[in-house]
C-alpha cells in the first residue's frame, strides 16, 4: 500500500516567477518514494529553524536563508525541526519564547516563522519533519503538558532533590493523563488546519512537510500500554485530519532495560508509516572523548549491532526506517567550534556507509539525520549553558554548547556528507530505472 497521496502541487515563488512541481513523500513496499523515485537522504536536525524564521526577535531571517542555501548546496534536503515548543518565560533551561506559552495561547510571531521556513524549503524542493511534541523539557513538552493539566511543578532534573529518574517518571505520566493530551490534540489540529500568511498553502497540503512526528524520544516507563495506546490514537487521529502526509513516532527505537520504547509494538501500527531510531554513544556510555584509544573501536561494534537490530525490525515489517539522531563530540571531548572533529568525521562516515550498504542489499533503511547543524550560530560561551538572546545553536538550551554543533566551517564533515548524499542520489535514480 502507497501512504500518502502522490501528486505534484504547484508552488509559485513570489516576486520570482519560478515554479517548482513538488510531490509528498510517501511510502510504498518499505521505501520511502519522493517524485516516483526511492528517497534516499542524509539530512541534519535543525531543531530552532522555526524560529530563525520569525520577523522579531528571537528570528533572524536572512541568517535562516544563508543555512539553508548551504544546506542545499550540500545536497542536504531534510531537515527535523521542533515544531511545537511549550510554557512560560520563566521556566529554566528551555528555548524561550515559546510556541505555547499557555494553554489554548499561541505565538503568532513564532508560528509565522513556522510558516517563513516551510515557504522556503518549498523554494528548494527541501522538506521538514515536523516533531509535535518532546518527552525531554528543553522544549517544555509532555512534562509542561502534565504540569498545565494537574497544576503539579516539572520535578527539573538539575533542581536540589531531583534527577533524571525523577523527571523522567514525571513525563511519562502524560501517557496516562487525558487532559494533558486534549491540549496537545488541539495544538495539533490548529497546525495542521494552519493556512501558511506567505504562500497560502494550508500545511496538510504542503508537500514541503515530510511528516508529522508525535514526539521527540517518547518513553513510555511505568506507562508502556498507555504509551502504545497514545502511539495510535495520536497517529490515526492525525491521518484523519491529514491525508497527504506521513506519520512517525520520532522514538529512539529498541531501548534496553525498562524504559518502555516498545519498539516491536510502535512498529506494527499501521497509522506509524515509518521507523525511527537515535543512537548515542557517548550518552549511553560506550564512547568516551577523553580516551577514544579505549572506547572508539568498541562503540563502533555497538552502535552496528544497535543498528541493525533496528534495520531488522523495520525490514520485519517492511517500513522505511530513518536514523534521525546521532552525533558525536568533537576531538577530545572539546566544545571550541574550531576544536578537530577527527573522529567524528570517522563515525559520520561509518554510520553513513551502514546506510548505502542497507539501501544496496535491499533493507528498509532509507536515511539518516545528523544532529545537530549550527550552521553559522557560534556559541558565545562554549561547554556553557544556552541563555535567553544568545544565539541559537545545534545544541539545545539544557545541554552545553559546542558538545554536538556542526557549524558551517566544519568542511571535512560537510564535504563527506556531501559526498554521501551524491552517491543515494545515484542509487535512487539507479533504482527508479528497474
Amino acid at each position: 500500500m502507497i501512504k500518502g497521496l502522490i501528486y505534484y502541487s504547484i508552488l509559485c515563488l513570489g516576486l520570482t516567477g519560478i515554479c517548482l512541481a513538488q510531490s509528498f513523500i510517501s511510502v510504498s513496499n518499505g521505501k520511502l518514494i519522493k517524485e516516483g523515485k526511492p528517497y534516499y537522504f542524509a539530512g541534519v536536525n535543525m531543531w530552532y529553524a522555526l524560529y530563525l524564521g520569525a520577523e522579531l526577535n528571537p528570528g533572524d531571517q536572512e541568517r535562516l536563508i544563508n543555512e539553508l542555501d548551504s544546506l542545499q548546496k550540500r545536497g542536504i534536503n531534510n531537515l527535523r525541526i521542533m515544531a511545537a515548543t511549550e510554557g512560560g518565560l520563566e521556566e529554566p533551561m528551555r528555548v524561550q519564547p515559546s510556541i505555547h506559552p499557555e494553554p489554548g495561547i499561541y505565538n503568532e510571531t513564532l508560528l509565522e516563522g513556522m510558516d517563513f521556513l516551510l515557504n522556503e524549503l518549498g523554494k528548494r524542493n527541501m522538506v521538514a519533519v515536523l516533531c509535535l511534541n518532546n518527552f525531554f523539557h528543553w522544549s517544555g513538552g509532555m512534562a509542561q503538558y502534565v504540569s498545565w493539566a494537574d497544576g503539579t511543578d516539572i520535578p527539573y532534573p538539575h533542581l536540589e532533590g531531583s534527577d533524571w529518574t525523577k523527571f523522567q517518571n514525571y513525563s511519562s505520566t502524560y501517557f496516562a493523563n487525558k487532559k494533558a493530551q486534549r491540549i496537545h490534540k488541539k495544538f495539533v489540529r490548529k497546525l495542521i488546519k494552519r493556512k501558511n500568511t506567505f504562500n497560502g498553502i494550508r500545511y496538510k497540503d504542503d508537500p514541503s512537510i515530510m511528516a508529522w512526528q508525535l514526539a521527540n524520544e517518547p518513553r513510555g516507563f511505568a506507562y508502556e500500554e498507555e504509551y502504545l495506546i497514545w502511539v495510535e490514537d495520536l497517529s490515526r487521529f492525525i491521518h484523519k485530519k491529514d491525508k497527504n502526509h506521513l506519520v512517525s513516532l520520532g522514538g529512539e527505537g529498541s531501548l534496553t532495560g525498562k524504559q518502555g520504547t516498545a519498539f516491536s509494538q510502535v512498529a506494527r501500527i499501521p497509522s506509524i508509516d515509518y521507523l525511527t531510531a537515535h543512537l548515542w554513544v557517548e550518552n549511553w556510555g560506550w564512547y568516551n572523548p577523553k580516551k577514544p584509544e579505549l572506547s572508539y573501536e568498541s562503540s563502533l561494534k555497538k552502535a552496528a549491532i544497535y543498528l541493525k537490530k533496528q534495520i531488522s525490525t523495520a525490514d520485519s515489517v517492511n517500513k522505511p526506517l530513518v536514523l534521525e539522531e546521532f552525533g558525536m563530540s568533537r576531538d577530545n571531548g572539546n566544545h571550541h567550534p574550531h576544536a578537530n572533529t577527527s573522529y567524528r568525521d570517522q563515525y559520520y562516515d561509518f554510520l553513513l556507509k551502514i546506510l548505502e550498504n542497507s539501501i544496496r542489499d535491499g533493507h528498509c533503511m532509507s536515511g539518516v539525520n545528523v544532529w545537530s547543524w549550527s550552521g553559522q550560530g557560534l556559541p558565545p560561551r562554549p561547554e556553557e549553558f544556552w541563555q535567553q538572546n544568545d544565539p541559537l545553536t545545534g545544541d539545545p538550551p539544557h545541554e552545553k554548547q559546542g558538545w554536538y554543533s556542526i557549524y558551517n566551517s566544519d568542511m571535512s564533515t560537510l564535504e563527506m556528507i556531501q559526498k554521501y548524499n551524491q552517491r543515494l542520489a545515484h542509487m535512487s535514480a539507479d533504482r527508479a530505472k528497474k
